[in-house]
């Protein structure tokens, strides 16, 4: 691997972490606003439960697949070269 393959995966990883942090601030943010916007209208039912817990899952799955299971795979680095091979051949 050389350099610039080394700096575009780094940079990748780099966008997927920002990425994640910009989803998990904006779900805290807009849950806490929920919370507060039910609490003031309804005390008998407490919906903000629903999409806390539903958003939630979404978050924990990015985080899972940014922190967790982050690997280049190799059908997808095959597809990456083929592709690659096609824009050189419509070139040529």
């Amino acid at each position: 691997m050389n350099e610039q393959e080394a700096y575009e995966k780094a940079r990748k990883r780099v966008e997927a972490k920002i990425g994640f942090y910009i989803h998990l601030g904006i779900y805290v943010g807009v849950n806490i606003l929920l919370v507060v916007i039910n609490l003031l209208t309804s005390r008998e039912f407490l919906w903000f439960e629903f999409p806390l817990i539903g958003w939630g899952i979404g978050v924990l799955f990015h985080g899972l697949g940014v922190f967790v299971f982050w690997r280049e795979s190799a059908i997808k680095e095959r597809m990456i070269r083929k592709e690659m091979e096609k824009e050189a051949q419509k070139r040529s």
